[in-house]
């Protein structure tokens, strides 16, 4: 199990990596069009430079942040990396401690699955509408609804993220936090 863990969490980092290459060639591209459009010789030469050719980077870029926003935050970044103010959490009792918890989980988990339904409700519309300058590249078929569809992948991640942890408490408890020596 461990080993698969380690797998899906090592594939999940490379897919980030991946987003975060391309959005980083994609704004090279964007400065290279930018400063090559002053030169009226060059689109004429190759006409693969031709600015009007580019318009589609911006949106491409702002979908791929997006992306990795949410796939980063589901997949990627572990609970330790967040920053978290835990003065209470970590001065209580470790059997309260499993309560906070216990609570926290059942709430984010329930709130994240409960906000899946009216978010479809939402997309339902976003079905229709197309992207402004990406149809040039990737085709008519990509509505707005495809780019926000990792919010929902994100939703359900999360909420099972917190689901385990709320087993994990229930389960097993919690263990004493690692103090600082220095402190």
């Amino acid at each position: 199990m461990t080993s698969l863990t380690s797998a899906l969490r090592h594939m999940a980092q490379a897919v980030a990596a991946s987003m975060m290459a391309l959005m980083f060639l994609t704004f090279i591209l964007q400065i290279t069009v930018r400063y090559s459009a002053r030169l009226e010789w060059l689109p004429a030469r190759f006409p693969l430079l031709e600015p009007s050719l580019y318009g589609w980077t911006l949106e491409f870029c702002l979908l791929l942040w997006v992306w990795l926003i949410f796939w980063g935050n589901a997949f990627v970044v572990r609970d330790r990396d967040h920053v978290t103010f835990d003065i209470i959490f970590l001065n209580v009792r470790p059997a309260l401690r499993r309560w906070f918890i216990i609570i926290s989980g059942l709430t984010i988990s329930i709130g994240l699955i409960a906000s899946i339904e009216p978010t479809l409700a939402k997309f339902h519309i976003l079905r229709l509408k197309k992207t402004a300058t990406l149809s040039s590249i990737l085709g008519d078929w990509i509505r707005m609804r495809d780019i926000y569809s990792i919010y929902i992948l994100f939703l359900i991640a999360v909420s099972l993220r917190y689901a385990w942890a709320v087993y994990r408490a229930i389960r097993y408890g919690v263990e004493e936090p690692a103090r600082d020596p220095r402190a």
